[in-house]
């Protein structure tokens, strides 16, 4: 052996990994303890709080055991609402009485549990999710519990508590179809209006993706807007209605508007045209007003305008009036009517430079298709009400009725 040489042990060294030994999960003896801190202070939640704080129990483990344990006074199930084998306490969420001065504790005291363990907001959205999801496993009277604790968590701003962590889930067919949506969501609506405003409780159900269709709350066979207005009605909620019908209106102003376009754009049969604003005029009963404001809108934003050349403007706006004079002559069937085109031309040309002075040049070519009369036009050049822009408009049309006056008086 030479003497640089090391003497080693004969065979080979074997390396052992090093592991992480889990603990075995025990969420039975973890619901045990929740539930004596409970009994202990006797449903005192300030002083259970307190415990809990002071605890060393792993909430990061057993988060979902610990709602279950706050909600239902136990353990439940797994995939149900059904009590587990162990302790319970009386002082649940469930077990109080169905008023909001005796559930609201309970929501401040979640509160502080999730600012003291914010981690905790995601068991809080798992045990919602799967109490929402089986509402029919619940009583009526528990339900009701269950609307009024979620009103308030939002009403309290419950930390980072997300809208569609609720009410996704109870957009289940046989929910719905039991009508155990709508009791739950009324329930809702009712509690939360007593602190917040209506845009408040739009903006959370916007958040919540239920906002676009109320309907989809109603079962089947009630789903309509008779039967929502009824319903909303009767049980208080009277903005909420007010609110829906004004969505609903101006769903189908926007799609009478874009029917109306497609077919000015491809240059339809002027006929076709009335009968198509007749049938959307009927079905979803729009006020003559709002009828004569959409057709000029249409035929105004169908024109093809020039950038900077004012007479090819004024050429094009003209005929378009003329293309679809009777159009417009066939809504256009009163002076109150008519008085309320004017102004929507004022409105245009004031609000669109390029249109300002074609002002005098529309209404006259308006008056000579039959479309305004001349009692209209003196009305709104003595007694106009909308200020936008009259001055102006009045100086630049005083040529056209002084002649409409001259020719009065010659009569």
């Amino acid at each position: 052996m030479s003497s640089k040489e090391r003497p080693t042990l004969g065979g080979t060294r074997i390396k052992t990994r090093k592991r992480n030994i889990a603990a075995p999960l025990d969420p039975a003896a973890f619901s045990d303890a929740v539930v004596q801190i409970y009994l202990d202070n006797a449903g005192d939640l300030e002083l259970i709080a307190k415990s809990i704080e002071s605890s060393d129990l792993n909430f990061s483990r057993y988060g979902d055991t610990f709602f279950e344990v706050a909600f239902t006074g136990g353990r439940t199930q797994p995939g149900t609402t059904k009590p587990d084998e162990g302790d319970r306490h009386p002082y649940s969420i469930i077990e109080c009485e169905p008023k909001r001065e005796v559930i609201l504790p309970s929501v401040i005291y979640i509160q502080k549990i999730l600012r003291r363990r914010p981690f905790l907001i995601k068991n809080l959205e798992n045990v919602m999710r799967k109490f929402l999801q089986s509402l029919e496993l619940f009583e009526e009277n528990e339900r009701k519990k269950l609307a009024i604790f979620t009103a308030l968590a939002f009403s309290q701003k419950l930390s980072g508590l997300p809208p569609e962590t609720v009410f996704q889930p109870l957009l289940k067919d046989n929910l719905v179809a039991k009508g155990l949506v709508l009791s739950f969501m009324t329930d809702f609506f009712k509690e939360y209006l007593i602190d917040n405003s209506l845009d408040d409780l739009i903006s959370i159900l916007k958040r919540g993706k239920v906002e676009e269709d109320l309907l989809d709350i109603f079962p089947p066979t009630k789903r309509s807007i008779e039967a929502f207005s009824e319903h909303f009605t009767k049980e208080g909620l009277v903005a909420l209605v007010e609110y829906n019908e004004k969505k609903i209106f101006e769903v189908k102003l926007k799609e009478m508007k874009s029917s109306l376009t497609a077919q000015i754009t491809e240059e339809a049969d002027t006929s076709e045209v009335i009968e198509t604003v007749k049938l959307r005029v009927r079905d979803a009963k729009l006020p003559e007003i709002e009828v004569v404001r959409i057709l000029w809108d249409v035929l105004m934003d169908a024109v093809q305008w020039s950038g900077k050349n004012q007479q090819q403007n004024a050429n094009a706006a003209l005929r378009q009036v003329k293309t679809w004079a009777e159009l417009l002559n066939t809504f256009c069937t009163s002076g109150k009517l008519e008085l309320e085109l004017m102004y929507k031309v004022q409105m245009q040309c004031y609000e669109d430079a390029k249109l300002m002075k074609l002002f005098p040049e529309i209404i006259r070519s308006l008056y000579d298709q039959d479309v305004l009369a001349e009692d209209t036009i003196l009305h709104w050049f003595r007694k106009g009400t909308n200020s936008k822009g009259r001055q102006t408009f009045v100086k630049a049309l005083e040529p056209f009725v002084n002649w409409l006056e001259e020719a009065e008086e010659e009569e």
